[in-house]
C-alpha cells in the first residue's frame, strides 16, 4: 500500500484526517477527493453527506462513528484509539468529518493522538459550516458598513459559563454560535443581561446547504419562540448580527425549483453523473445509490468476431452497449472501417455516446424502449439480411424476436451483466424524498437491499413502462414519465414536486 513506513519492523500507514464540508457534497474539495480514493479504511459519523462513500475503492473497510444508540465507538476516546490502531495495521486511514476538522471539529484530538505513537497524518481542511451555511441562506458572514468581523462560538458550552458575554454583547460584527439549538434560551439571555440590543436580527439555519435546509428570522428577543414553533432540530447555526437582514436580498439556493428535494438516483456511478449534475442545477440534494454495476463480457462477441464486417445492421440499447462493443473492438484492433452496418440506437444518450466514438446513427429510436426503435427500423429492415444486437444479458428479448419474424439472422451477443452494485451507506435511503428506477434492476436490487417497506415511504419514479411494471408488480406506487429519457424525468420531477408543495 501507498504511504506505509516501517517502525521497529512493523509495516505502519497513515491517517487522514479530512474535512468534507458542510453537506452539499459540491463543497468537498479535490484534494479530498483524492485522498478518499486511496484509503484502506474509513472512520465517519452522521453529519457526512450521503454520497462521500461512493468515493472509496470497494475494497476500503468503512466504520460509522456517529455518537448514537447501539453504535460502540461513539466515545472521542474510542475513535482516537480505532485511527492508532488501524494505521498501526498498515492501513491508509481517513477520519471524514462534516465542515473542517479544526472547526470544533475535535481533530486536534485524533492528531495529537497520533502524534503521541509518532505515527504520520495529514490534515486536509474542509469547507467549514459557519461560513457556507451562512452563504446558502443568504446571509454573508460580513459586510461593509455591517459587519467587519466575526466571532464563532461554540454554543454546547453556553451554559458552563466559560463565555465572555460581556464582550460578545458589545460586539458589533457577527456572532455565530455553533451547535447551540439546545441553549439557545440560555445564549439569548445571556446577550441581552450583556446589553445586546434585543431587536438585533437574529437567524437559526438547520441543516444548512442540503435538502433538509430551514431558516427561522427573528431578533434575539423573540427567536427562541419563532424556533421552538417552527421545531428545528440539530443540526443548526445561530447567527446574531445586522447581516442576518440581508437574507432575503442574497437568498439563491432556496429560490431554486427543486430546493428542499433529495432525490435518490439508482444507476451505476458511471450513468449518473450528467443527470445528477442537472439536478443539482435545479436545487436537489442528490443521493447517490449505486444499486447496480456492470461486468464487462466483452469477450462473448469472440463468436462473431470472424464475420463482424457481414453484418447489415448493428442495433444498440444502450450506452453501456455502445462502449462495450466500441471497447472490443480496440482491445482486438478491428479497424472501424471494415464494419458496413448502419448503426441504430435507442435515446439520446446512447446517440451521444455513438457519435462520441465517431460513428452516426442510422436510426435513432426517440423514446427509451425497444418499440419504438424496432417501428423505426422496420421499414430499412430485409429478408435475409443480418443483424447484430451487443447488449446487456438482462434486456429483453424483444429486438431479437420481432427481427427475427421478417426473416432476418440475428446474433443477440451479451457483451456486460448488470450485477448488484456495492451500497456502502445502508443509512442513506433515510433522507431521501424521490426516488429514481431506471431499469427492472434497479428496482429488484434496491427491494433486495432496503426492503419494500422502506422503498414504498418514498415517491417512486419509473423512467419507462417496463420498470414501472417491476414496481407495480411489488406494490410499490409509482410515477412514470412521459418521455423516457433523462429530459423526460426532469420534467416529471419538477411537475410531482408542485403538486406535493401544494
Amino acid at each position: 500500500r501507498k504511504h506505509i513506513r516501517s517502525i521497529g519492523g512493523l509495516k505502519m500507514g497513515k491517517a487522514y484526517i479530512i474535512g468534507t464540508g458542510p453537506g452539499d457534497e459540491e463543497l468537498l474539495t479535490v484534494k479530498a477527493v483524492k485522498v478518499l480514493e486511496k484509503c484502506t479504511a474509513v472512520l465517519y459519523d452522521r453529519l457526512v453527506s450521503n454520497n462521500i462513500l461512493n468515493y472509496l475503492k470497494e475494497d476500503c473497510e468503512i466504520y460509522y462513528c456517529g455518537k448514537e444508540p447501539g453504535c460502540h465507538y461513539k466515545t472521542q476516546e474510542e475513535i482516537n484509539e480505532m485511527i492508532v490502531s488501524l494505521v498501526k495495521e498498515g492501513h491508509v486511514v481517513g477520519r471524514i468529518k462534516g465542515g473542517d476538522p479544526y472547526v470544533f471539529g475535535r481533530g486536534g484530538e485524533e492528531v495529537l493522538a497520533l502524534k503521541e505513537e509518532n505515527l504520520e497524518f495529514e490534515v486536509i481542511p474542509g469547507v467549514t459550516s459557519p461560513i457556507a451555511v451562512l452563504n446558502y441562506a443568504g446571509i454573508p458572514i460580513t459586510q461593509r458598513g455591517m459587519s467587519q468581523g466575526f466571532h464563532i462560538i461554540t454554543g454546547m458550552t453556553a451554559a458552563d459559563e466559560k463565555i465572555n458575554w460581556q464582550v460578545l454583547a458589545k460586539e458589533i460584527g457577527t456572532l455565530v454560535f455553533m451547535m447551540g439549538l439546545e441553549n439557545i434560551e440560555r445564549i439569548m439571555s445571556n446577550l441581552l443581561e450583556n446589553g445586546k440590543d434585543g431587536s438585533t436580527p437574529a437567524a437559526v439555519v438547520m441543516r444548512g446547504t442540503s435538502s433538509k435546509q430551514k431558516k427561522v428570522i427573528g431578533t434575539v428577543d423573540d427567536i427562541c419562540v419563532k424556533v421552538r414553533e417552527v421545531g428545528l432540530k440539530s443540526p443548526c447555526i445561530i447567527v446574531v448580527g445586522e447581516v442576518v437582514s440581508l437574507n432575503e436580498k442574497l437568498s439563491w439556493y432556496e429560490k431554486k425549483p427543486l430546493f428542499g428535494a433529495n432525490i435518490c438516483i439508482t444507476r451505476s456511478r458511471e450513468q449518473s453523473s450528467n443527470l445528477k449534475n442537472k439536478l443539482r442545477d435545479l436545487g436537489a440534494e442528490v443521493t447517490e445509490i449505486n444499486s447496480i454495476k456492470r461486468k464487462s463480457t466483452m469477450d462473448n462477441l469472440n463468436e462473431v468476431k470472424k464475420k463482424i464486417d457481414k453484418y447489415d445492421h448493428i442495433i444498440l440499447t444502450s450506452v453501456n452497449g455502445v462502449n462495450m462493443f466500441f471497447d472490443y473492438l480496440i482491445k482486438e484492433k478491428i479497424d472501424i472501417r471494415t464494419i458496413k452496418a448502419n448503426f441504430s440506437v435507442i435515446g439520446k444518450a446512447t446517440r451521444k455516446a455513438l457519435e462520441a466514438r465517431g460513428v452516426m446513427p442510422f436510426i435513432m429510436a426517440r423514446e427509451f424502449v425497444g418499440e419504438g426503435l424496432f417501428k423505426a427500423l422496420n421499414p430499412y429492415l430485409k429478408k435475409g439480411e443480418n443483424v447484430l444486437i451487443p447488449c446487456s444479458s438482462s434486456s429483453r428479448e424483444y429486438l431479437k424476436e420481432e427481427i427475427e419474424a421478417l426473416g432476418l439472422n440475428v446474433d443477440r451477443v451479451h457483451t456486460y451483466d448488470t450485477v448488484c452494485g456495492d451500497m456502502k451507506n445502508k443509512k442513506a435511503l433515510e433522507e431521501v424524498d424521490y426516488v429514481l428506477f431506471t431499469s427492472p434492476s434497479t428496482v429488484h436490487n434496491m427491494i433486495n437491499v432496503f426492503g419494500k417497506e422502506e422503498i414504498s415511504k418514498k415517491i417512486s419514479i419509473a423512467i419507462g413502462r417496463q420498470t414501472a411494471k417491476a414496481l407495480k408488480s411489488n406494490d410499490i406506487h409509482c410515477y412514470t414519465c412521459k418521455k423516457h429519457s433523462e429530459e423526460g424525468f426532469l420534467e416529471e420531477i419538477i411537475g410531482i414536486k408542485e403538486e406535493y408543495d401544494v
